[in-house]
């Protein structure tokens, strides 16, 4: 995993709980935490990483990874506005993942593994087949609710199917409940 990933986390972690829970975060999971935003990183060490925050937080994983999501959209953005700066809404993002903006992190981040994105809707629904042998669906959730935040929509989203529930895809549901 590219290290641009542990610096939002990191960034996340620092701004809402605090540098010295982000110390101990390092020390729960056992990592060292010096990550490089190029650096390549063991999917293992972010997933000890959540691990940790979920046992602090007594939550759960999958909660830990959507607040990182959607807090972490605002970083991400912030560090490549280019990314959504052509965009008005989130559904043309949504809809340009595949063929826009991921192009655009492999061309900065050679090697990055991103997660496909099938989109079915383009109204008050959208449903967002997720593929990724990481597995981060969660955190895609997030990130899809702060890309929503940052256009000041108003979204519901849920999973109707998660292969951390036993199903064969996961199938992110983002619902509009303001026509925007």
């Amino acid at each position: 995993m590219k290290g641009v990933i542990f610096n939002v986390v990191e960034e996340v972690v620092t701004e809402q709980y605090g540098a010295d829970t982000w110390d101990a975060l390092l020390d729960a999971a056992g990592v060292e935490g010096a990550y490089t935003s190029l650096g390549n990183y063991d999917d293992a060490q972010l997933v000890a990483l959540v691990e940790a925050a979920a046992s602090a937080l007594s939550t759960s994983a999958a909660d830990v990874l959507r607040i990182v999501g959607r807090a972490g959209f605002a970083k991400l953005s912030g560090r490549y506005p280019h990314f959504v700066a052509a965009h008005t809404t989130s559904r043309t993002v949504f809809h340009e993942l595949n063929s826009v903006i991921h192009p655009q992190v492999l061309s900065l981040y050679p090697g990055a593994s991103v997660p496909h994105f099938a989109v079915e809707g383009d109204g008050a629904q959208l449903v967002l087949h997720y593929t990724s042998d990481r597995g981060l669906c969660h955190l895609a959730e997030g990130l899809a609710e702060g890309l929503a935040a940052s256009f000041d929509e108003n979204i519901a989203i849920h999973q109707s199917s998660c292969r951390h529930r036993g199903d064969e895809t996961c199938q992110i549901v983002v619902d509009y409940l303001d026509r925007g």
